[in-house]
């Protein structure tokens, strides 16, 4: 069904581009079709405005534009919600990605970024110090929306995840405002921004604790399928007995045509493990050698610059995508049969991954007080698939929702909001939990009790 078309007054539209540093962008001008473009090739909506901030006070100009004139408002930092709610049809996108400036502080051990940059941003100006944030695995992904949403990465097992790295964050409300907060400042707020995503307002900029990284290691394995039980459960014990330097997790996989791939493997699939360690590669082969035992077929033990690392696994845009994730109390060997046998059970041709991270450590020992139930779960499930044919669509969606089906007996009923898209209302309750829920709800009647940013994992405003 085509979207309506809006009509908005020439004369808002004149006083939004005044207003404005940075661009807009109407149906039909030069460069709207690239402006409009997400990650997910299988979103391509239409909106009517895209309003290009390149500053604080046009984000505050852009949200009093969309207000008075009615468009619904959708906020734009990475562009990687797989359900694409930062670009809506017939409406206004506040669209972050010209804010994009990193500041570390090395010395302080902190990191300001604005809100429209990515981990690859935040990344290369913490490299050069040897320190690092807490990030996620693609640096291609935006670190506002990451970082609220919870921020699930390679070092969370030794560090905690990003939102626990928080110190501060700079918002603009649906009223135009800003509003600052922190652990002391306006900390109801802050204990909502610890999961609850961009629900109260547009992350200008976010305060963020830095960690000193002075060596990454990696050991990617890569085996043939046939074995994948014995690897997987062999991957499960390790981790039972792994410092929180470690992290990783296991995948089912089309082989990539990649350099490191042999060429009579390409396309075929393949089960492997990646071990991330946050130290040397000499320690870490030790770790790994129960796996490197098994005999991969694939073996790449190495030091890694995290940079690298962040970007090691990065998806091309323009796919289509469809993924999920359930969050596991166990994974026993039953649970191991079940994750392997529909590993090897994948829709081809298309570039499907059926991913086992390792969670515990400091995620599980962080702090329990903010609204991410899902963060004491041993291990994460996260069936993601990305593929070129519309015409395996259908195919491809039924094989994220059954895995998730097959490892239910063994799944909280929360989940880490990030890696899912619209699952339904009680999906975003379940996975905050019913109490946390309602304290959110209220934060959101003080912040947006219209609830103007509604275009996420919605949080509706507590009924005044």
């Amino acid at each position: 069904m085509a979207p309506q078309t809006t009509t908005v007054p020439d004369r808002a539209l004149a006083g939004l581009r005044e207003d404005l540093g940075g661009e807009v962008y109407l149906p039909g001008d030069p460069g709207y079709d690239e402006a409009r473009t997400i990650h997910n090739g299988m979103i391509d909506r239409r909106p009517a405005v895209i309003a290009q901030c390149a500053s604080q006070a046009d984000v505050s100009n852009a949200i009093l534009f969309g207000r008075q004139t009615g468009l619904p408002i959708a906020v734009r930092g990475g562009g990687h919600s797989v359900a694409g709610t930062c670009v809506i049809d017939d409406a206004l996108v506040v669209d972050l990605r010209r804010m994009h400036g990193v500041v570390a502080d090395p010395e302080n051990m902190t990191v300001r970024v604005e809100g429209g940059a990515t981990m690859g941003h935040l990344d290369h100006a913490c490299q050069p110090f040897h320190v690092a944030a807490v990030g996620g695995r693609v640096s291609t992904t935006g670190v506002g929306g990451f970082t609220l949403g919870g921020g699930s990465g390679w070092l969370e097992r030794k560090f905690g995840l990003a939102s626990d790295n928080l110190l501060a964050a700079d918002l603009i409300t649906a009223e135009g405002k800003h509003v600052h907060t922190d652990a002391e400042e306006n900390p109801e707020l802050f204990w909502a921004l610890h999961g609850g995503g961009g629900n109260f307002g547009v992350a200008t900029s976010l305060t963020l604790r830095l960690h000193e990284l002075p060596r990454m290691s990696i050991a990617m394995l890569f085996f043939l399928p046939d074995n994948g039980p014995e690897i997987v459960r062999t991957l499960r014990d390790l981790a039972a007995v792994a410092p929180d330097e470690v992290g990783g997790g296991a995948i089912y996989l089309p082989a990539p045509p990649e350099p490191f791939v042999p060429e009579d493997l390409v396309g075929k699939l393949l089960c492997g493990t990646l071990f991330t360690y946050a130290g040397p590669v000499e320690e870490l082969r030790e770790m790994a050698a129960p796996l490197l035992a098994l005999k991969p077929v694939i073996e790449i033990v190495t030091d890694i610059p995290y940079v690298e690392l962040q970007s090691m696994l990065d998806d091309p845009p323009g796919l289509r995508n469809y993924w999920s994730a359930e969050y596991l109390t166990a994974f026993p060997d039953e649970a191991v049969e079940l994750f392997c046998e529909r590993g090897t059970r994948m829709p081809m041709p298309a570039a499907i991954q059926q991913v086992l991270f390792m969670m515990g450590g400091q995620v599980a020992a962080g702090p329990s007080q903010y609204p991410q139930p899902w963060r004491t779960a041993p291990w994460a499930v996260h069936p993601f698939a990305t593929w070129e044919d519309p015409a395996l669509d259908e195919r491809a969606r039924q094989w994220v929702r059954d895995v998730r089906t097959d490892v239910k007996p063994w799944a909280l009923e929360a989940t880490y909001l990030n890696f899912t898209g619209a699952e339904g209302d009680q999906r975003v309750v379940s996975s905050f939990g019913e109490e946390n829920y309602r304290r959110l709800a209220a934060v959101k009647a003080a912040y947006d009790p219209d609830n103007v940013f509604r275009f996420n994992h919605n949080i509706v405003p507590a009924a005044a």
